[in-house]
């Protein structure tokens, strides 16, 4: 997957949620060493659905395995009060369960809680840039998820989207930001959002995660 422009809508804010206290320190200590402000703490599902209808951050770190509310629940309620949020999940284990069922949910990507800090500096940037990070590996496991419990995605939509639309669909199947695909379409952002609300609409999709898993299934484009 290509790197795309930097973030460049200002500081990023981040909502850290996880029930170990002495993670979400060493979390806060590195991302404001780094520039971005972490604007709150959640130990639970609870509290993070709280704190992001509050404070609207730009990335979501989320942590899987919580008392009281798990990361997958709590997620799911967050994106229904705002389908645009933009959570990560945090996992001990890449083929975890809970990261389909949160992948499926409409969460930007995961990533590993022993990864190194430049990689999860990359994804958060990435993430609040706009992209859904989904590799090939994820991609196939979350299709073949919703194959083997026939929760389809809608088919045989695509012929309803113009050229520019397919486009657009494509590129954000590849990873591009809202911004790279304006720069690349020579369009506003503001033209990209709308397209993308009407392609949703068009396709009965709900968020970026699924209309990339959906331009993936569909042969629009690919994670090559």
């Amino acid at each position: 997957m290509r790197v795309p422009l930097a973030y460049t809508a200002g500081m990023i804010r981040v909502l850290l949620v996880d029930d170990h206290a002495l993670f979400r320190q060493g979390l806060r200590s590195l991302l404001e060493s780094e520039g971005m402000r972490v604007i709150g703490e959640a130990a639970n599902g609870r509290e993070a659905i709280r704190y992001a209808a509050d404070t609207h951050p730009d990335v979501i770190l989320m942590d899987i395995q919580m008392p009281e509310l798990d990361g997958v629940k709590a997620t799911q309620s967050i994106l229904e009060i705002d389908p645009a949020a933009r959570v990560i999940m945090i996992t001990m284990y890449r083929q975890d369960r809970y990261v389909f069922e949160a992948v499926k949910a409409g969460a930007r990507g995961y990533v590993l809680k022993d990864a190194d800090a430049t990689t999860l500096l990359d994804v958060i940037r990435r993430v609040a840039a706009g992209e859904a990070l989904l590799d090939a590996d994820m991609a196939q496991n979350v299709l073949d998820d919703f194959r083997d419990k026939r929760e389809e995605l809608p088919s045989e939509k695509h012929a309803d989207l113009n050229e520019r639309e397919t486009m657009i669909l494509k590129l954000l199947a590849q990873g591009f930001s809202n911004q790279d695909i304006a720069l690349r379409l020579d369009i506003s952002e503001k033209t990209v959002r709308n397209r993308l609300s009407e392609i949703f609409t068009k396709l009965q999709l709900n968020n970026r995660t699924q209309a990339a898993l959906y331009a993936i299934r569909e042969g629009i484009a690919n994670l090559e």
